[in-house]
């Protein structure tokens, strides 16, 4: 039979792999079986195997896992959005923002060390509200994550239309953007995919680069050299309240990795030792948020493309986005993946199944993988645009996974004692700037999102939905 009860995996079985010896595998607890069947020995050693398989990951490679998830679509937004917000603004928007999500990462990581039976977004949910919150939370995660594959997608659609030079039906590349982002997440392990981190690692560095010293070289050949640039210290005058609030949800999304802190710490075999992780990301970063998205702009200018390496002169689009291409691909499987291994925990939460070490557990992986991955298509064909996209996910839900959610989280799942005691009060005052923040961000950002959208398509900006058109 398939189903069994979740248990926590033994330090020496996490440490020694998949090798189990027959007293680990009876020491696994199958009470919640007894009561609606017999558990086979087979059952047992999948289950040890499984547990000990998904325990693996330590905080240097969760760190790399969450630099490749965070650092890629949001870095080449940048650029777009200082030249609304100007240098100044900007450069202030990136710290400012990078350490509250440095915060609010905090508060999610320390609740799964507190709650540790927690696995995803939507198990906090149900510690705030109950059923009511587990549902709501792990539809609003759902429905994030597949709009950020559905980014990477028309990434990955951009990118090979410039390398073919727009000579292939654009449909087609979408086609294969997916079908790349269904293959790289078929390993169900973070532990597994952070190699491929590595190899995203190094690609979206050197692609940054690229972007930064090209565009630079491009400038100082310009007549007048890079003081001709039209850059500017301060807001564009022409931009409207949607403009900045656009550019805000792009720097917001740009540090959504709060989110995918419950889903890869449950992986850790030492949880604790998750803020070194989050430490080292937030401040790589910050770093290159910050250096790469004024850089790029101050050479560049105010009609600086978006995504930023369309703005580069020349063959070099194409160099940098092949270059690009992993990073757009090991990226996005990576986001795919934890979708696909939510949906599939809560169709097999009690089963075996849920560990991916039986045929079953293959074909179902495989099914909803497969499913998540045609949504994300679908999505990414009708909705043909990069900045608003990004803009609109943020908005209506990076602002509460990061700002918030966390805010509330604090107060009912973190604090002892009174609030406005010595020892909370900096948290308290903390949150509730963080809470309000969200909530502007939300409304406002929703507002000029969808007012952005609406112009857009009055003038044709976009291409039409599910053609060729590239």
């Amino acid at each position: 039979m398939d189903t069994i009860a979740p248990q926590t995996a033994s330090k020496n079985a996490t440490n020694k792999g998949s090798t189990l010896d027959p007293d680990q595998i009876a020491r696994i607890d199958h009470s919640y079986d007894q009561a609606i069947g017999t558990v086979t020995d087979f059952e047992k050693q999948k289950t040890a195997e499984g547990e000990a398989h998904f325990r693996r990951l330590g905080w240097k490679r969760l760190a790399v896992i969450l630099i490749v998830e965070a650092i890629g679509l949001g870095t080449f937004s940048l650029p777009g959005a200082f030249a609304t917000l100007g240098i100044v603004a900007g450069v202030f928007c990136c710290i400012a923002l990078g350490f509250m999500a440095i915060y609010t990462a905090w508060i999610i990581g320390k609740i799964k060390v507190l709650y540790p039976s927690i696995k995803h977004y939507g198990d906090i949910g149900g510690l705030l509200m109950g059923r009511f919150g587990e549902e709501l939370f792990g539809a609003m995660y759902v429905l994030q994550l597949i709009l950020i594959t559905a980014s990477f997608v028309l990434t990955g659609s951009i990118a090979l239309n410039i390398l073919a030079d727009d000579k292939v039906c654009g449909l087609i590349f979408s086609a294969v953007s997916g079908f790349m982002l269904f293959i790289l997440a078929i390993m169900p392990s973070f532990a597994e995919a952070a190699i491929l981190g590595y190899i995203d690692l190094v690609c979206i560095m050197t692609a940054i680069g690229i972007a930064v010293i090209a565009s630079g070289v491009n400038a100082s050949n310009q007549p007048g050299g890079i003081g001709a640039s039209d850059w500017s210290a301060w807001p564009d005058p022409d931009a409207t309240f949607k403009d900045g609030m656009v550019a805000i949800c792009n720097i917001i999304f740009a540090y959504c990795f709060a989110m995918y802190m419950t889903p890869f710490m449950d992986e850790m075999h030492t949880p604790e030792d998750f803020m070194k992780s989050v430490w080292t990301l937030g401040g790589v970063e910050i770093f290159i948020y910050t250096l790469s998205g004024s850089l790029i702009y101050v050479f560049v200018g105010k009609d600086v493309a978006s995504p930023a390496l369309q703005s580069l002169p020349g063959i070099l689009p194409k160099v940098a986005f092949g270059v690009a291409l992993p990073m757009i691909f090991i990226s996005g499987a990576i986001g795919n993946t934890v979708t696909a291994k939510y949906v599939h925990l809560r169709f097999y939460k009690n089963s075996i199944v849920r560990f991916v070490n039986t045929p079953k557990g293959w074909v179902t992986w495989l099914l909803t993988l497969a499913g998540i991955t045609i949504i994300s298509w679908v999505l990414g064909e009708a909705i043909p645009f990069f900045n608003d996209l990004l803009s609109l996910s943020s908005a209506l839900f990076v602002s509460g996974f990061i700002l918030y959610f966390p805010a509330v989280m604090w107060y009912k799942l973190i604090c002892r004692g009174k609030w406005y005691a010595r020892e909370n009060i900096l948290h308290a005052v903390a949150c509730i700037f963080t809470f309000i923040f969200g909530l502007l961000v939300l409304v406002g950002g929703t507002y000029a999102t969808a007012l952005d959208i609406q112009h857009h398509y009055e003038i044709g900006a976009f291409r039409t939905p599910f053609s060729c058109e590239a």
